[in-house]
């Protein structure tokens, strides 16, 4: 009998059964643990804030020198965050792409448009975002405003475990996502992503690259 494997046998009206226990006690010897390594237990997840969050919210805190004369000017921002989303951050990815390079007033309206979880969590991050624009950044119009960065990222991971047959336990996990937004002030450009170039530039770019071979080590 192996250290790692733990065989319950008993006789029940002549039979047999055997049950491995390796897996539950495994899960048994995670939940004992006084340390998580994805979370720190010296916190609470779900109202202190991490540090990430607070790396991303102090770009609200940073002071530009004043602009030269003739100058162009620089555009308002503002960054805002929200921590420990109880939904798939694989899931939230999708709807942070595609608000990026819309205008606040139509990432809203798309947003109402689909049907998953994390849209109307990220419509309200931006409406709070632009909240915070007009009250604390100075921001005249609060439609001028349109989303220069949108991402999500990988936030607590809750473990548990869950019955299953032959006294068997199963680990579960609970994911947590974390996502951030950036509003600048001004009109969206007409491209948020390059524009996928056409045959003539292609060509060009090609005809360039051939123009510009030399060979080594000579004049």
């Amino acid at each position: 009998m192996s250290s790692s494997s733990i065989i319950l046998t008993w006789t029940i009206k002549h039979c047999t059964r055997k049950v491995n226990w390796t897996k539950s006690v495994s899960i048994f010897k995670f939940l004992n643990q006084t340390h998580h390594p994805t979370i720190n237990c010296s916190r609470n997840v779900y109202t202190d804030e991490s540090p990430k969050v607070t790396n991303w919210l102090n770009y609200n805190k940073k002071v530009f020198p004043p602009q030269k004369p003739g100058e162009e000017r620089r555009p308002a921002y503002v960054c805002h965050a929200k921590e420990n989303i109880k939904y798939s951050p694989w899931k939230m990815w999708y709807i942070a792409c595609f608000v990026r390079g819309m205008t606040v007033d139509e990432a809203v309206k798309q947003l109402a448009f689909i049907n998953k979880k994390g849209a109307p969590i990220v419509a309200q991050v931006i409406l709070e975002a632009q909240q915070l624009a007009v009250e604390k950044h100075n921001v005249e119009y609060k439609t001028n405003l349109w989303v220069a960065e949108s991402f999500v990222e990988k936030g607590v991971v809750i473990k548990g475990i869950r019955r299953g047959a032959k006294r068997k336990l199963g680990m579960v996990e609970y994911f947590h996502c974390n996502y951030f937004v950036r509003l600048e002030e001004g009109p969206p450009p007409k491209h948020y992503y390059f524009p996928k170039k056409t045959g003539p530039e292609m060509l060009e770019d090609y005809l360039k690259e051939k123009r510009e071979r030399k060979i080594l080590y000579t004049l």
